[in-house]
């Protein structure tokens, strides 16, 4: 056991003061007490606030060391999230399984740095470059978790299941061959990346992610969330018009709509995106239980369009975020983007807030969102749950004198991920004043892998 003990937490009643929190030897909270004394023994947070920690809801881990390389128009006259596809295939052309891991592990460190203790990686690079299988089938699952090993931070492993290049059927070519595989590869994937994850700390899951209705027919959608029954299963959907016309024209309905009427989706399933739904499918989403897996810093960067928060919040959504890309891996950013798509689009300020904070509906609705997203025990600081917490520093001088949901508004509206000092995934400690205690080690492989990897592209 271990007691960690803070001036100021965030309950699920409310902001509570004087709260100790212990923390069992399985990883969960064993008990949490507020309006108490501090005892010897403590670990005291003094001047830190103590918070739950959200996850990660969806990341492509290998994509971040494409960051800042996309920049420039190229020859079309309107550059585009295809365009930009274009260049993600070529890149991927050079990656090994050695680069995987030390990309996955740079990704998770900046990760728990920013305030995340789990990540939902949804997984696709399953072949060689030209897209011979390795001899073991899950060998970039494997990659992803080695790396969770060496940072600690919690994994929901969620493999791709890439069969076409389009809602035509037609075959996969070039960089998407690295992610081609039918059912009866696809299983023996899922079977590496669950004895992958076996020597993984306890709160590990893995999930299924059939890609989109473009890479994977309806049937095969059905077919694939049979596969794991009582795990999550993400799927993109409608992030782009022109994805949204495919499907449309070859199933004769919308992305969202097809799911909700023809597979038939729940709790378990995280939908990423959904940027181009008309109200009906918002609002049935939302009725559905789903979740809808936001990217705000993706969606910008790729011209993806803005999502109909005010809608699905009405409605009752579960929302959670993910960094997608990881172009930029802050917590803060991906909230504040979210709140700020909705003042440009709808020409007003304070969207998402409802009565009172807009950083405190933020932050709750991802928390919860997130932890179901990701198959987690997790979203509250309360007896029982999975102990993923995190900590801003009050003295950080964006938060300085604030406190409650103000404290939270100032870290997202004015802050940044400096904020954030401490951070626990399944009472684990990965960060200590900022830093996680792999940076060091992590950075400089990284470093060395990054150097090579641009001068090649």
């Amino acid at each position: 056991m271990k007691t960690l003990y803070s001036e100021r937490a965030l309950l699920p009643g409310g902001w509570a003061r004087d709260v100790r929190v212990t923390l069992g030897a399985d990883g969960r909270i064993a008990d949490v007490e507020a309006n108490t004394q501090p005892q010897s023994g403590d670990e005291r947070l003094a001047g830190r606030i103590l918070l739950p920690a959200p996850s990660n809801l969806h990341s492509h881990a290998f994509q971040r060391a494409m960051a800042g390389m996309s920049e420039a128009r190229g020859p079309d006259e309107k550059d585009s999230f295809w365009t930009w596809r274009k260049l993600m295939y070529r890149f991927l052309e050079t990656l090994s399984p050695d680069d995987v891991q030390v990309i996955a592990a740079l990704v998770q460190v900046e990760m728990a740095e920013a305030g995340y203790a789990a990540v939902g990686e949804f997984h696709y690079l399953h072949n060689q470059p030209g897209g011979a299988p390795y001899a073991n089938p899950a060998e970039l699952a494997e990659r992803i978790a080695a790396a969770a090993s060496e940072t600690g931070l919690g994994l929901t492993l969620l493999p791709v299941l890439y069969m076409q290049g389009g809602c035509d059927g037609r075959p996969l070519a070039g960089g998407q061959l690295r992610f081609s595989c039918g059912l009866d590869a696809f299983g023996r994937i899922i079977e590496g990346s669950v004895a992958a994850t076996g020597g993984l700390p306890s709160d590990t899951r893995v999930g299924v992610a059939p890609h989109s209705l473009r890479a994977v027919p309806p049937d095969a959608v059905r077919a694939v969330a049979l596969l794991r029954p009582d795990d999550p299963v993400h799927i993109h959907a409608a992030e782009q018009t022109a994805e949204v016309a495919e499907v449309e024209a070859a199933h004769g309905a919308r992305p969202v709509a097809l799911l909700l009427d023809q597979v038939g989706i729940d709790r378990r399933w995280c939908l990423i995106h959904t940027t181009h739904m008309q109200p009906a499918e918002t609002q049935g989403l939302a009725r559905s239980g789903a979740v809808s897996g936001l990217c705000p810093i993706t969606e910008s960067n790729l011209g993806d369009g803005i999502f109909d928060a005010t809608r699905f919040r009405d409605a009752g959504g579960a929302f959670g975020i993910g960094s997608d890309s990881n172009i930029r891996i802050s917590l803060s950013e991906e909230l504040r983007t979210l709140e700020y798509s909705q003042r440009l689009g709808d020409q007003a300020r304070a969207v998402l807030a409802g009565p009172g904070s807009t950083g405190r509906v933020l932050f709750d609705g991802v928390v919860a969102g997130s932890a179901q997203a990701c198959g987690r025990d997790v979203g509250a600081i309360e007896r029982g749950r999975l102990a993923d917490l995190m900590t801003l520093d009050s003295g950080n001088l964006a938060l300085a004198g604030l406190d409650g949901d103000m404290a939270l508004d100032a870290w997202i509206f004015a802050g940044d991920d400096r904020a954030v000092s401490d951070v626990w995934s399944a009472g684990r400690r990965l960060v200590s004043a900022g830093r996680h205690f792999a940076r060091d080690t992590v950075e400089a492989r990284y470093r060395s892998v990054i150097a090579r990897l641009r001068n090649a592209a």
